[in-house]
């Protein structure tokens, strides 16, 4: 069974995608990424969201990066 980690209604966040049974936006840990705070500060500052769920949503990110077809460099 596949787990779902991202949620997206209406009724929460006006259809913000969310981390699956919690309020906090997945935008939120790519802003914490960039800003370059680690996942564990992301994981204290939102403790309804697990570190299953934020791995499972970065895996996710991850895979149309590992199937684009890059230029090589010289």
């Amino acid at each position: 069974m596949k787990k779902k980690f991202i949620s997206s209604s209406k009724d929460i966040l006006g259809g913000t995608p969310v981390f699956a049974g919690t309020r906090v936006p997945v935008r939120a840990l790519i802003d914490y990424l960039e800003a370059g705070k680690s996942l564990s500060e992301f994981l204290d500052d939102f403790p309804s969201v697990t570190k299953t769920q934020a791995v499972g949503v970065l895996e996710i990110a991850k895979k149309p990066f590992l199937i684009q077809k890059y230029e090589r460099a010289a």
